[in-house]
């Protein structure tokens, strides 16, 4: 199964750009279903039909579903809410307050990954069309099971090493302990979701089967925040195979007005065109029609992608390098491009035979092969749009 992510910053027409390429692809005889995972769904908008959180067939070889956090989570998360608002009411909290608590920040793009692993495992379809939410919000959800990974192994081992052996015999004798101890339930319920999300990174770094498109307009605020969600996207090993540039003025738009308009855009192309290269590069123009409903996004599609089937993978990059300088002597580049046009930092760690890259806001854990894993960093930096990690052998400790 392929799977297609469309990304970008709000307001640049990313639902539309992946809608249409979802109905190029469903016309090409493929059988597509587009998802959207922003909480502002305007995926049914764009197609002028109402969706739900589950497929809706919306013409030939096409579905869509806009994912619904509050559905899942009374379907996945409900014995685990019910037992924190327990433990709240204990303590007198009543009220909406106590609905919330058990609701956990990234759980809507906790959900949002596991459709997205759900649909790749059931090979149910040709190609899933993921509609995003604004490029903050995507790197988000990208962080997000490197940052519950730790999480998860604490329960597992809380359930199996305390909770279990000794806190659950205990409270067959103290009524108070009682009402406080999860039941299994409940630890099975946070197991199974954490779980639906395994491997999920793994799936997305295979550019074989997954990509992601950056929609832009030419501005350059639009431009600075492309740049920073390439680089992020890199740190994570997932591919950016192509860059659409909405909503561009062209020649023939006529009137005095829009000539100042046509030469700032024509600035800001040229500067995408020579950043993002060699990343194949679509422009898509201002049309002068609203794009709404299937014929509008016949024709932004063909635009988009004129001969060429939108499942085809445009382009592969390898993201993490790794060259012997000589004996004992290693370097690891990992591609980052605009960390230095972007003033950002970055920090590498080294804990046993584990390194965490961390860039901005952003960081991802790196299991180093056994060559490397003998070895310490000696230093990195920045590099023709690379970070150079430096690996020497560890000297041996004389002994007296």
């Amino acid at each position: 199964m392929r799977t297609i992510v469309f990304t970008g910053k709000g307001g640049v027409g990313k639902t539309s750009v992946a809608a249409a390429t979802a109905v190029r692809a469903a016309a090409l005889g493929h059988k597509t279903l587009i998802i959207s995972t922003d909480p502002a769904h305007s995926l049914g908008d764009s197609f002028d039909i109402e969706l739900g959180p589950s497929p809706i067939k919306i013409a030939e070889n096409l579905w869509g579903q806009e994912v619904s956090v509050y559905g899942d989570l009374s379907l996945n998360w409900e014995v685990v809410r019910a037992h924190f608002a327990h433990l709240m009411q204990m303590q007198g909290i009543e009220g909406i307050y106590v609905e919330e608590m058990g609701v956990l920040p990234g759980m809507e793009e906790l959900f949002s990954l596991s459709y997205i692993k759900r649909y790749n495992e059931s090979n149910e379809y040709d190609l899933l069309v993921v509609d995003c939410a604004p490029t903050g919000e995507t790197l988000r959800l990208l962080s997000i099971p490197e940052t519950f990974g730790w999480i998860l192994k604490f329960i597992r081992n809380l359930e199996k090493f305390v909770v279990k052996p000794m806190i659950r015999p205990l409270s067959r004798h103290i009524s108070k302990l009682h009402d406080m101890v999860p039941d299994t339930e409940v630890y099975e319920q946070i197991d199974h979701l954490f779980s639906s999300i395994d491997g999920i990174i793994e799936l997305l770094s295979d550019d074989s089967k997954t990509t992601v498109r950056l929609v832009m307009n030419p501005e350059k605020m639009v431009i600075k925040e492309s740049m920073r969600a390439l680089t992020y996207l890199n740190l994570y090993g997932i591919t950016v195979d192509q860059v659409v540039i909405n909503r561009v003025y062209m020649d023939d738009v006529d009137g005095h007005y829009f000539e100042g308009w046509k030469e700032i855009q024509k600035k800001y192309i040229g500067e995408i065109e020579s950043s993002f290269a060699p990343i194949p590069i679509t422009r898509v123009p201002l049309f002068r029609k609203e794009v709404l409903g299937m014929e509008m996004l016949e024709k932004v599609g063909e635009t988009v992608y004129g001969d060429r089937d939108p499942l085809d993978i445009f382009y592969h990059e390898e993201h993490t390098e790794i060259s012997k300088l000589d004996e004992g002597h290693y370097v690891m580049n990992l591609r980052l491009p605009f960390v230095f046009e972007n003033h950002m930092e970055a920090n590498v760690v080294q804990v046993g035979d584990s390194l965490t890259v961390r860039i901005g806001n952003y960081q991802k854990s790196v299991v180093l092969p056994l060559f490397l894993a003998g070895m310490k960093v000696s230093q990195a930096g920045y590099k023709e749009k690379s970070l150079a990690i430096e690996f020497r052998k560890k000297e041996a400790k004389a002994t007296g």
